[in-house]
């Protein structure tokens, strides 16, 4: 390290301005992450939370959009119900809807429709849980945004209402809008497109009723997946006609879910490219400037080995400290997102992106500094004048 600390003592203008550069990618890696997961989180938010191994859909169905396009029935929950290692089959309906509260905002609302007895109730952080034919329990987020219970949600065009009687404890968001669960039975009555204007009744909702959902949830025992579990997913598919994807798959049958994380992804590929290259760069001019000294320090018997050692030993320090300077100025950032913004920091996906950048820089680095394995002793001595 003696070399290293000596070079980063005497430049120190040419490190701090390389320090510059790995301290504003490290930053735009940092925004990256939280915009990924923030995009992630208001997209299947509401997905994610939900205790559920895997999810059956319609046979066939497009896999990019297959929540709404996809129609299940009873028939098909009891079949997969009677699957071996499936703990519990609940249908399960989503639709997006338009409503306008009693107060004239308008809201956008995700409906999940589950069995008032079943798996997939939303914890609850305020109110009543999801039970009256008219009540819809709602994200949390909703509640930030001035709903509360009581409140009254009338659907556009049709004008059928529900009454807020709880909120989740966290965000649950579908499609980038609020989640509203509703007992399953007032869901199919909305969306079999023969509700009424007014609050559902149990006399309304049972003459309207239908025994289709959007998909089939599934969960196992131990909650796990269900190949796992021993089942036999190809077989009990045919059986079902159904179309089944594990749950972090079926993130991508949620609106603009793929596209969004690919174009976050592919960014952030490039960025580590870009990362690797600028250092690499960098370390390339360094050694070509040092190759006289370079070349003295061969001539005396300084070992190869110690001079890439001591190289790419600065290399680590500067892409270390630098990386550390920006991740902690991205989180500065992140403190004072605007709420509206889809950004969210998570501990894993920021340790991560910066491990990713530390690792590719060293790579660009070492490929720059075994330059000075060819650097021959008697350049020392004027060999090349």
């Amino acid at each position: 390290m003696f070399l290293a600390v000596r070079s980063l003592s005497f430049q120190r203008g040419r490190f701090a301005l390389v320090g510059l550069v790995i301290s504003l990618l490290a930053l735009l890696t940092v925004m990256l992450s939280g915009l990924a997961t923030g995009l992630v989180n208001d997209g299947v938010s509401g997905l994610k939370g939900l205790p559920v191994s895997a999810f059956a859909f319609e046979s066939g169905i497009q896999t990019d959009n297959a929540f709404s396009r996809s129609v299940v029935d009873k028939g098909q929950r009891d079949t997969w119900a009677g699957q071996t290692g499936i703990d519990q089959a609940e249908l399960f309906g989503v639709s997006i809807v338009n409503t306008t509260s009693d107060t004239g905002e308008d809201i956008d609302l995700t409906l999940f429709g589950v069995e008032p007895d079943s798996f997939l109730l939303p914890k609850l952080g305020d109110g009543e849980q999801v039970g009256s034919v008219d009540g819809v329990v709602l994200s949390r987020t909703a509640a930030d945004d001035g709903v509360k219970v009581g409140d009254t949600l009338t659907l556009d065009r049709v004008g059928t209402t529900l009454r807020v009687v709880g909120f989740t404890d966290k965000q649950d968001t579908f499609g980038h809008v609020d989640v509203g669960y509703l007992p399953l039975a007032t869901w199919q009555y909305i969306a079999s497109g023969m509700s009424a204007a007014g609050a559902p009744t149990d006399a309304s909702v049972a003459a309207g009723a239908i025994d289709t959902a959007s998909a089939i949830a599934l969960r196992t025992a131990d909650g796990g997946s269900l190949e796992s579990a021993g089942v036999d997913v190809t077989a009990a598919d045919e059986a079902a006609h159904t179309t089944t994807l594990s749950l972090t798959k079926a993130f991508g049958a949620s609106p603009g879910y793929t596209a969004e994380t690919a174009t976050i992804s592919l960014i952030q590929v490039f960025l580590y490219v870009i990362t690797a290259l600028v250092i690499g760069a960098f370390f390339t001019v360094w050694t070509v400037q040092r190759q006289h000294e370079l070349a003295v320090l061969r001539a005396v018997g300084t070992p190869t080995g110690f001079l890439l050692r001591d190289g790419i030993a600065q290399a680590g320090f500067l892409l270390t400290a630098f990386t550390a300077v920006g991740v902690v100025v991205g989180l500065g950032f992140a403190a004072i997102m605007p709420a509206e913004a889809p950004f969210a920091i998570e501990a894993v996906p920021v340790v991560s992106a910066g491990l990713a950048m530390i690792i590719l820089g060293l790579i660009g680095a070492s490929l720059a500094v075994l330059r000075i394995a060819r650097i021959e002793p008697a350049t020392a001595l004027g060999g090349q004048r």
